[in-house]
């Protein structure tokens, strides 16, 4: 079998990797990768996409490229478009051509956040930003192009590798003696090596039987708001190296209107994980757990 990867530094992309790469033959691409005689791991070249699957033939393409600069894709709506839309319709459609297992990543951005249950996939969609916008039609493109495939949605992603909200948060704590964090925003912190994980586990899965192709919602188990994910960096940090130096003794709480950004946020990222669970006979750990991992990693 052979494992088409698009996006293979990034937080995802290089766990997946690792997780992809007991199935077969992977071949692991970024945006500055080119095939010899032509081809390319570049979502912003559509005909260079095409000619890359065309060549490869691959059983399964996984897409872990994106245009995910939430607050930049506002100034920039056609680039964020051709990325989370364009692009991933084109990879749908040349999977379809070549009978491939199309892996895609979408986003809790798709919802308004205006609920206060989690989100099921069967909830209407409605974007508050450009960044949902883009990776809504992206789903809708894959969707209609009739390629086999595996969307899944995930939310507060973080990893090991390159920065991501504990780290800033750890810093800041060795600058100042009070923080501020958002309260009003709900969501599980998901690590990228949990979302790597489920990923190979479900291809696994789909490809011995494609009624299992579709939309799923891959979230850590439990809530929390950034608050409290910020206090329990803390507090598990000091627990794992006591002698930390981190000045802050207090997290206070602030709305989302303390800090505004170009792009609006939801409010509530909760995703309901039941359809996941229940397909792929999955347990997703809590998100505590994946946090106090990659804080020993880090530490």
């Amino acid at each position: 079998m052979k494992v088409l990867l698009l996006g293979k530094n990034g937080q995802v992309g290089w766990e997946l990797q690792r997780s992809l790469a007991p199935l077969g033959e992977l071949v692991a691409l970024d945006r500055h990768s080119t095939l010899a005689g032509g081809g390319c791991g570049d979502l912003n070249d559509l005909d260079g996409l095409r000619e890359t699957v065309t060549r490869l033939r691959p059983d399964v393409i996984v897409n872990a490229a994106a245009h995910t600069a939430v607050d930049k894709a506002e100034s920039e709506p056609e680039l964020a478009r051709t990325l989370n839309a364009t692009a991933p319709g084109v990879l749908a459609e040349a999977a379809q051509a070549v009978g491939a297992l199309l892996v895609h990543y979408s986003t809790d951005y798709v919802f308004d956040g205006s609920d206060t249950v989690p989100w099921t996939e069967d909830a209407v969609a409605d974007p508050l930003n450009v960044y949902g916008q883009t990776k809504l039609e992206g789903e809708q493109l894959i969707a209609a192009s009739g390629a086999r495939h595996l969307i899944f949605r995930t939310s507060w992603v973080y990893a090991v590798r390159g920065g991501n909200f504990a780290k800033t948060m750890l810093r800041l704590a060795q600058e100042r003696e009070r923080l501020t964090v958002i309260d009003d925003q709900f969501g599980a912190p998901t690590g990228a090596e949990l979302i790597a994980d489920v990923t190979a586990h479900a291809v696994r899965q789909t490809l011995r039987d494609d009624a299992r192709c579709g939309t799923y919602h891959l979230a850590a188990a439990d809530e929390t708001t950034w608050n409290g994910y910020a206090r329990f960096v803390l507090e598990t940090a000091r627990a794992l190296q006591p002698g930390l130096a981190l000045k802050a003794q207090e997290v206070a709480p602030v709305p989302t209107s303390a800090f505004p950004t170009p792009a609006r946020r939801p409010l509530n990222s909760r995703l309901n994980t039941a359809r996941l669970r229940g397909a792929f006979g999955l347990n997703l750990p809590h998100w505590q757990h994946g946090v106090r991992r990659m804080l020993a990693e880090i530490l």
